[in-house]
């Protein structure tokens, strides 16, 4: 059987899976990207782009775009739902640290798409949609690939497979990797709309994480949207979650008529915080979703299988160049699973607990009075703002040999 042959071949024309491509490309590798969907899809969950990220961004030339089409938004609220109250952090702070002292909000298939046109103008790239891979197997040179399309089956051989095919990763899956952690009961509802929420909250952020003991919420605004995100009772079926009966009780407790405020997007979704035992295995290396999964309180989701991408480019280009294993795909996968752990599983769990206080006696008040002591005092709000901007975690991974 005669196999198309390529050094690199990525399953999943994400966000992630492009950066992925792009960084290879640049470098001459030769590079397939499989995408079982139509085009890049119109994923409306993440959309913040931390500093360090639009750093390394910046190498593949892709952070303008994101500062032309995106928000920025430097400061950011924890808030008391009850009273109105907010404790404000503000990323300028850090303008000593990096030039873009500030997150973009800005939705995450803007990155993708742009990415995939731009591998259009590589010779050595090539991304492939309506191909969705199908299995693997490998052995000490290579990964053999199964492919299906539209018309049969095609045949790939490939120094490395990346799975940057998402949270049912179907890499991770013919790996048969153990996918440790839980689900959260609850799903959750995002609702974007053009109404002006902050006409109905005064003082309010770009970014908002609204705690209360009855419904705790988070408040988003992108370039043209606010973007609504709340847990959902978990008795309820989809078309009541997603009617308009759901909708204006939101609003209404947010805006008073949530009648009259009309929606451009309600989505469902489940939220999960789990972490592959291994991320890689030989020739095949999971990245991004693929790899782990968490809470989108803070923003880290994407953000990390970014940071995923650029780790393991730097143990990459050096193995592809010689063709010998060098152990340093292992220094990967201990990096980025132990901050994984570490930092984003733990981080992400926190600021859960934190937006979720008020079931347990005098637990809201005291995260609150937590808050306000951080903020209050400037070491610890420094610390506090380089966790959150995810620089601690980066630094974490540098420091794993």
């Amino acid at each position: 059987m005669k196999r198309e042959r390529c050094q690199v071949v990525i399953a999943g024309a994400g966000p992630v899976g492009t950066v992925m491509a792009t960084l290879l490309a640049q470098i001459g590798v030769d590079v397939v990207v499989l995408e079982a969907g139509a085009d890049c899809a119109q994923d409306l969950r993440a959309s913040t782009f931390h500093p360090p990220t639009l750093e390394m961004l910046d190498q593949i030339g892709i952070t303008p775009m994101l500062l032309d089409r995106g928000l920025k938004a430097p400061v950011y609220h924890w808030r008391d739902r009850q009273s109105g109250d907010f404790i404000e952090f503000d990323l300028s702070e850090l303008s000593d640290v990096t030039r873009y002292p500030f997150r973009i909000q800005c939705e995450q298939y803007h990155l993708s798409r742009a990415l995939a046109d731009g591998l259009e103008k590589f010779d050595n790239a090539d991304i492939r949609f309506g191909n969705r891979l199908l299995s693997f197997e490998q052995d000490d040179s290579g990964v053999d690939i199964e492919v299906e399309t539209a018309l049969g089956i095609d045949h790939l051989r490939a120094d490395y497979l990346i799975g940057a095919d998402g949270a049912n990763s179907i890499v991770r899956k013919w790996l048969g990797i153990e996918f440790d952690g839980f689900t959260y009961a609850e799903r959750f509802l995002c609702l974007s709309t053009e109404e002006d929420l902050a006409a109905h909250l005064p003082g309010l952020a770009p970014v908002n994480y609204v705690s209360d003991p009855e419904e705790w919420l988070v408040l988003l605004r992108v370039p043209s949207l606010w973007r609504v995100l709340v847990p959902t009772d978990g008795t309820l079926d989809d078309d009541e979650l997603r009617s308009d009966k759901m909708k204006n009780e939101i609003f209404d407790r947010l805006t008073g008529n949530g009648a009259v405020v009309e929606t451009r997007h309600r989505t469902l979704y489940r939220v999960h915080q789990r972490v592959a035992k291994s991320f890689v295995e030989n020739r095949v290396i999971l990245i991004g979703d693929s790899a782990h999964l968490n809470n989108p309180l803070g923003g880290f989701g994407m953000n990390s299988g970014v940071h995923d991408a650029f780790n393991l480019f730097e143990k990459l280009e050096p193995l592809l160049k010689s063709g010998k294993p060098n152990g340093s795909l292992e220094l990967y996968d201990r990096q980025r699973r132990k901050v994984t752990h570490s930092f984003t599983q733990t981080q992400t769990i926190e600021n859960m607990k934190f937006i979720q206080s008020g079931h347990e006696s005098g637990a809201h008040e005291r995260k609150r009075q937590e808050m306000l002591a951080i903020k209050q005092d400037d070491v610890r709000r420094r610390e506090y703002l380089m966790r959150q901007a995810m620089y601690e975690s980066l630094a974490q991974a540098e420091s794993i040999n």
